[in-house]
């Protein structure tokens, strides 16, 4: 009896520690996005120091999930760091990447022809324009979002959300959602824009079960993104 009330006791503690950082992955992560719009001193604040705060930020919320993974959840195996082929691996990490530079190649081009709206104010903020800036881009913020966001979203939420909802199509659609969100400060477009990016970096921790493709694919994105797509084709005054 005093065994089972402990085991129970102890699924009960794993099972509030789980829904506890769901909610701080899919409430708390857009509201703070949200408050730094409302910051009007973030546009004084250097921008390697943005950075640095960025990446510190995405790493403490990373080390705090794999604290609560491996304290309390045991799913996430379906979706997390399970091996997959070398070929399995470049294929979908090209293909990924791809089509999600194409994108939003495709979409920049448009803002500058005017035929969409501009960024956000804060998206020009965070264009690097140094080579300096540039090295910290590529090397250092980049890596961070690919491991952090694709452990995160594509590792812990995902798994949780298909889970309670019993369905991975469910726990996909709202990962990616919370993924966008997750991305306010960029704008409506912005939000709508990641979450179809977010949707396309699930496939392979669905259908492979790895995330290893998507956290590659996500570096890429991010490094051109910031070091040549985002300062070739918005106009940045610094």
């Amino acid at each position: 009896m005093v065994p089972n009330l402990a085991a129970r006791i102890l699924d009960v503690f794993a099972q509030s520690l789980e829904i506890a950082f769901a909610l701080i992955v899919v409430v708390a992560v857009p509201a703070l996005s949200i408050a730094s719009i409302r910051q009007a001193d973030i546009r004084t604040i250097p921008r390697l120091a943005l950075y640095l705060s960025a990446v510190l930020s995405e790493w403490l919320l990373t080390l705090l999930g794999v604290v609560v993974v491996l304290v309390a959840s045991t799913r996430l195996s379906p979706a997390g760091f399970k091996a997959c082929s070398p070929a399995a691996f470049a294929i979908s990490t090209t293909l990924l990447a791809g089509l999600a530079l194409a994108g939003l190649g495709l979409v920049l081009v448009a803002e500058r022809h005017g035929w969409l709206r501009p960024e956000s104010e804060l998206v020009h903020l965070l264009m690097p324009s140094t080579p300096q800036e540039k090295l910290w881009a590529a090397l250092v913020v980049a890596p961070t979002a690919g491991f952090c966001e694709e452990f995160l979203y594509r590792g812990f939420l995902l798994s949780v959300l298909s889970h309670w909802c019993h369905s991975v199509g469910w726990g996909w659609v709202l990962t990616s959602v919370a993924f966008g969100l997750a991305h306010t400060y960029q704008g409506v477009s912005g939000v709508v824009r990641v979450a179809i990016m977010g949707a396309l970096l699930a496939w392979p921790a669905v259908h492979l079960g790895s995330l290893y493709p998507s956290m590659a694919a996500h570096f890429l994105i991010d490094a051109v993104a910031l070091v040549w797509l985002g300062p070739r084709f918005l106009r940045i005054d610094d």
